[in-house]
C-alpha cells in the first residue's frame, strides 16, 4: 500500500489509481458539458519537484469523438 492509503498504485510515477462508482458509466463534466463514459480517476503528483508532492485527483472522461478529457472529479456528474 502507498503511503497515500491506496493499494491500486501504478508503476507510472506519480500516478495512483482511485476507485469511483461512476467509472464506465456516462457522466457529464460540468466545467465544459461535455458527456460521455468515465475511464479512469487518478491521484496524480503534478508537482515539478520531488521535495515537494502536490497530489490532485483527476476524472478522465471519453467524449463521442474518443477523445478523452481531463477534469476535476468534483466536476463529474451522472447523466
Amino acid at each position: 500500500m502507498s503511503q497515500h492509503g491506496d493499494a491500486h498504485e501504478a508503476d507510472s510515477g506519480g500516478v495512483v489509481s482511485v476507485p469511483h462508482r461512476l467509472l464506465r458509466r456516462q457522466v457529464r463534466d460540468i466545467a465544459s458539458g461535455v458527456e460521455g463514459e468515465l475511464m479512469a480517476v487518478v491521484r496524480e503528483d503534478v508537482s515539478d519537484t520531488p521535495a515537494r508532492e502536490r497530489w490532485v485527483v483527476l476524472a478522465y472522461v471519453r467524449g463521442p469523438s474518443g477523445r478523452e478529457i481531463s477534469t476535476a472529479v468534483a466536476n463529474i456528474e451522472a447523466v
